[in-house]
């Protein structure tokens, strides 16, 4: 919104919050800018400042102190379910030394908010998090210099409690009467020390959710729950899956259905509207029945990883290791893939649009507000400042699904309607069909052993299309594509190391003498793709721990202690090792049938270590799998929220079993042909794991790591080695399903 708009937005408080909006965008995959991953690295405006303060310095632009002395803290990071809003409480309260009820959050607003690109990459304690603990602490240390100058008594005589600062005779002054006479707009100053962590009241403890509530009561949670005065409904009318189109559609037919009120056209874009939301789901059961084209070249016969085997490529080592070390005296090579794989959110996009007095707001479960106001601008041929992004979320999605392009959808059809609200649904169909796909990858692994049974030379490639294609433009969105102004995608890019795409994790963290890792990168994409959680560190590490095992198996070594031989990070060795004991590794296992895994990695090689130990049971007539136990150990440094971070290894577990076991997109030559969850299934309650464990080791002190993603590559090799160990057959092609075991039984 204007800049007026938002005064008006937060007058009356005790500072008001005039920052700057503008920039590229921090805390995104290396490499970026506002448009998400694989563009250009944001600039650094402060040198020295942590987190996302580097590029937006200024205290206010994260904190703001109402006349009452409760904070108001301000988050470019979005809440998707990942507990990320209630952490960041916990730190601002900490760090200004108030009760947690006396402070709020505000999260990805394109009118209120820093600018931190896209929420991504589990980044946002790192980058977020840590942008907002200097800043309140800073905020802290400005209100005391002001009540040590109002008191005239030295800073470090005064105590804090509860938003109250005291002077040693007993004067005292509320956050909220100093903040009407100081100014947060001043750069944040780098060499202020946060609180130790032996004076944490709120980081390190369990504190109640404040997004589960309304979830687990049927209250509006969600941007499909939004209901807004006047508003109408709409549903988009495109072809059955992305790559179609419908054949010449009898628009007039469909504007005279029941309960359609208006039919918005712009170039190819249709949309319809109306008051009720059910008579326009009946409408689109008619729309489903029109016949309808492929419009882009026919689908590659066959096994798409294959083709991305084939297709034209760019190839760029990332790592070159060579020293001398012993002759190998045993190699093994090995082929791993995934197929392509859906998102699978449970809710379908939506979003909520509403154009009103020249500026059009979109309430949308986006991950990255900034760069899709940046391509909703172009779309609509508006300046980014009439253009106003507020995230809200969706039900259930970690990556770049139909939300983005459902935002689009809504804002084309409310500017047919000024004044009017419209809230925009995919359908089921539409989801699956439409969302961009995780990548399929291919990777082929060598490996060799020396005599003493050391690893002694290792390559790896990795063939796989880009995993962003995020919008920052309009040619990014499908209604970019269909309203007729020429509007192109952005060119598909490889995201650089060190956080790679890809070649996300294709880079082991054990000590080998000799390395070579290339990235294969495939610009040609058979089919729509982008972001999935964890991008290829699913992949990578499923191919690395496999082989890791492979190997162990080959020197005749025990898994755990091949690993803890060829690792020399002393908090990945503690890991390992935690899991182990945990998981009570040492002890024997006689069933037939049954098999126990376990995988490690560092995410990114830079985030949290994790480290997975699958037990399962294999039914041989079937080749069904029981997951009877699952263990987990997580170092993610400094422990915010330790139910927080269990939640997110437990969920990333769950949801790596389900794409390593049972998800797989198939296809036709003219489209895909998963459209529901029938043909594309996903982990049911009753598959879970019959229990698990997720044990935290603690680092206080130490920089918060990201964890959202870390569980995805190890529990998918922790579910492969299971496999093998109690079958005897080794699976390396996702997904390890039923069949795919008693195939492999039967071949054996």
């Amino acid at each position: 919104m204007s800049g007026i708009a938002r005064r008006n937005l937060l007058r009356g408080s005790g500072l008001v919050v005039l920052f700057a909006l503008s920039g590229t965008g921090v805390g995104q995959e290396a490499g970026t800018t506002g448009g998400g991953e694989g563009r250009g690295a944001p600039p650094e405006v402060a040198p020295g400042l942590p987190g996302s303060l580097a590029e937006f310095p200024h205290l206010d632009a994260w904190i703001r102190i109402a006349p009452d002395g409760a904070a108001t803290v301000f988050t470019g990071k979005a809440e998707l379910g990942q507990g990320i809003g209630t952490a960041l409480l916990q730190i601002a309260a900490d760090e200004l030394d108030l009760p947690l009820d006396r402070v709020s959050l505000v999260t990805a607003d394109t009118a209120r908010t820093p600018n931190e690109g896209i929420t991504s990459g589990s980044q946002s304690l790192q980058n977020s998090g840590t942008a907002v603990a200097h800043a309140a602490a800073n905020v802290r240390h400005l209100l005391a210099e002001q009540a040590a100058e109002r008191f005239g008594v030295a800073v470090d005589t005064l105590t804090i409690a509860n938003g109250i600062v005291q002077a040693p005779d007993g004067r005292r002054a509320t956050y909220g009467e100093l903040a009407a006479s100081v100014s947060l707009h001043v750069e944040a100053r780098p060499q202020l020390p946060r609180k130790p962590a032996s004076a944490h009241k709120h980081i390190g403890q369990d504190r109640p959710r404040r997004d589960i509530p309304p979830k687990l009561a049927g209250a509006p949670a969600f941007v499909h729950d939004m209901q807004l005065p006047g508003m109408l409904h709409a549903r988009v009318i495109r072809g059955p899956a992305e790559g179609t189109r419908l054949t010449a559609p009898d628009l007039g037919a469909i504007a005279k259905l029941p309960g359609v009120q208006q039919l918005v056209r712009v170039g190819d874009f249709v949309a319809i509207l109306g008051p009720r939301e059910w008579p326009l789901v009946q409408a689109m059961l008619a729309v489903g029945e029109m016949p309808w084209t492929r419009h882009k070249p026919p689908l590659p016969a066959g096994d798409l990883r294959d083709a991305i085997r084939t297709l034209p490529n760019r190839r760029k080592v990332i790592l070159e290791r060579g020293t001398a070390a012993p002759a190998a005296v045993r190699r093994i090579a090995a082929r791993y893939d995934r197929p392509f794989l859906m998102h699978g959110a449970i809710g379908p996009s939506c979003a909520v649009a509403l154009w009103h007095d020249g500026i059009m707001t979109v309430w949308t479960h986006s991950q990255g507000v900034y760069p899709l106001r940046t391509a909703i601008a172009e779309l609509l041929d508006l300046t980014p400042d009439r253009v106003r992004c507020i995230h809200r979320e969706g039900a259930g999605c970690y990556g770049h699904n139909g939300a983005d392009d459902a935002a689009a959808d809504a804002a084309l059809a409310a500017r047919a309607v000024p004044g009017r609200p419209v809230k925009l649904m995919w359908t089921r169909e539409q989801e699956h069909g439409w969302e961009p796909l995780g990548p399929a990858m291919v990777t082929e692994l060598s490996a060799g052993l020396d005599s003493r049974g050391h690893i002694t030379e290792w390559t790896h490639a990795v063939w796989s299309n880009t995993h962003s294609t995020r919008p920052s433009r309009a040619g990014d969105l499908l209604a970019g594509l269909e309203v007729g102004k020429s509007f192109a995608p952005s060119p598909p890019r490889a995201i650089p190391q060190p956080n790679g795409g890809g070649d996300r994790n294709a880079i082991p963290l054990y000590t080998l003498p000799r390395a070579t890792i290339t990235n294969v990168f495939v610009p040609e994409m058979p089919v729509r793709v982008s972001a999935l959680r964890a991008l290829g560190a699913h992949m990578n590490i499923f191919a690395i721990e496999s082989m890791i095992d492979e190997l162990a198996a080959a020197a005749g070594s025990d898994p755990v202690a091949f690993r803890l031989r060829h690792l020399s990070d002393p908090r990945a060795i503690e890991v390992m090792r935690t899991l182990a004991d945990r998981f009570g590794w040492a002890r024997p296992q006689a069933e037939r049938w049954r098999g126990s895994g376990i995988a490690f990695a560092r995410y990114k090689n830079s985030g949290a270590y994790c480290a997975v130990a699958i037990d399962l049971r294999v039914d041989p007539e079937t080749g069904a799998t029981t997951v009877l136990r699952t263990e987990a150990v997580v170092d993610a440094g400094e422990t915010v929220s330790p139910d927080g971070l269990r939640n997110q290894i437990e969920g990333g577990i769950i949801q790596s079993l389900s794409w390593t076991a049972l998800e797989e997109v198939r296809f036709d030559a003219g489209r895909r042909t998963a459209l529901d969850w029938s043909s594309y299934p996903v982990m049911r309650f009753e598959a879970v794991p019959l229990r698990v464990a997720v044990h935290v080791v603690d680092r206080p002190g130490l920089p918060f790591l990201g964890a959202g993603e870390a569980a995805q590559g190890p529990a998918a090799a922790a579910f492969a080695n299971a496999v093998a160990r109690a079958t005897g057959q080794r699976l390396r092609s996702m997904p390890l399903g039923a069949a795919q075991i008693r195939a492999a039984l039967a071949a054996g």
